[in-house]
């Protein structure tokens, strides 16, 4: 009779974790895809992605020379031993030049599965978002003449060119910008969170499943979905005032901001636009605060069956702790990256510039 319940209880428990994945999915939660020809889909649907492409991506990515001073690379803020982030509250360039709008550095890992690049999401590529920091003053602050001019200058560079692309491949800013995003395209990192949606029922003890459960009923999934579990423009401050809104000049009447990915979310602190708060707690209240939320009908399956009633969403602390314990299994399996050796200077490559 012992084992009969056991069994009975083990079914009962295995029946509820198959329930929640399908409402996860019915709500809008997608999966990484565990096989890599429907991953490649999604990251390369043009099919651009080859090993000497992302080869040569990886080193534009790590080389400081793409950057005015020859100090600044792209892991400079988007830092892919810290979470893909700088861990400032805000992002630092060239001259030590804060950003101008206070804003703070988001995660470069899974950007390409978001539909927005940028807070304000001004472009949906990565290939046109590397375009813009390599030129802005803030940033790389470098123009696209000396660009061209410092890579080309480089012969070991020239011949990765010609190898990853044909012999008249021409070298600029569009060009190396591009293979800069076909590196950024393989940062993709599924994570345990990845396989209980892909049907491993056992993937998430029974406090991160709660965790999940909480973030669905009170409705985060409105923004925080998709497989980015965020990555698309949305309204901000609809039930108050962020409390650091002033920190800064980014936020405007009405204004649209890009949902930051939940992905590698304990990693990625400080949190928000303006890297104000500090605390993945604090951040969670502060959401229930100045955001809307759903009163969601507990047994929804579908975003149609969810009450619309609009109200704050209010956070306890017990349900703070559970969150956050499904928000740690969002920590993705990075992929393995080594520190690539880059090719020597030239006597004709542009000397760094400090002003």
């Amino acid at each position: 009779m012992k084992i009969i319940k056991i069994i009975l209880l083990v079914s009962i428990s295995l029946s509820a974790n198959a329930n929640l994945i399908e409402k996860a999915k019915s709500l809008g939660l997608r999966a990484i895809p565990q096989n890599q020809q429907a991953l490649a889909k999604i990251i390369d649907p043009e099919g651009v992605l080859t090993p000497e492409r992302i080869e040569l991506g990886k080193k534009l990515y790590f080389d400081p020379r793409l950057s005015k001073s020859s100090l600044i690379s792209c892991n400079w803020c988007h830092n892919l031993g810290l979470g893909g982030v700088d861990g400032v509250s805000t992002a630092i360039g060239h001259s030590w030049t804060k950003n101008p709008h206070a804003l703070n550095s988001p995660t470069v890992y899974n950007a390409v599965l978001a539909k927005r690049q940028f807070w304000d999401g001004r472009s949906s590529t990565l290939e046109e978002q590397a375009k813009g920091p390599i030129q802005a003053q803030p940033e790389m602050a470098i123009s696209a003449e000396m660009l061209k001019e410092r890579i080309t200058s480089i012969p070991e560079y020239v011949e990765e060119f010609k190898e990853a692309y044909d012999e008249n491949v021409t070298i600029d800013l569009e060009s190396i910008a591009s293979t800069i995003a076909i590196f950024e395209r393989t940062l993709v990192t599924p994570s345990r969170f990845d396989d209980f949606l892909n049907g491993d029922i056992t993937a998430l003890d029974k406090e991160e499943q709660e965790g999940l459960e909480i973030f669905l009923d009170k409705g985060c999934v409105a923004c925080h979905q998709g497989m980015a579990l965020g990555g698309e423009l949305r309204p901000f401050e609809l039930a108050g005032k962020y409390k650091f809104r002033d920190v800064g000049d980014f936020l405007k009447k009405d204004m649209m901001v890009k949902v930051p990915t939940l992905r590698n979310i304990t990693l990625t602190a400080p949190y928000f636009h303006n890297g104000q708060v500090w605390e993945l707690s604090e951040a969670i209240k502060e959401m229930g605060r100045i955001q809307v939320g759903y009163r969601a009908n507990m047994n929804a399956r579908s975003k149609e069956e969810l009450d619309l009633k609009l109200i704050p969403i209010v956070f306890k602390e017990h349900e703070i702790e559970k969150i956050i314990k499904f928000f740690k299994t969002l920590d993705g399996r990075k992929p393995k990256i080594d520190y690539p050796q880059l090719p020597r200077s030239q006597k004709s490559t542009p000397h760094p510039e400090e002003k």
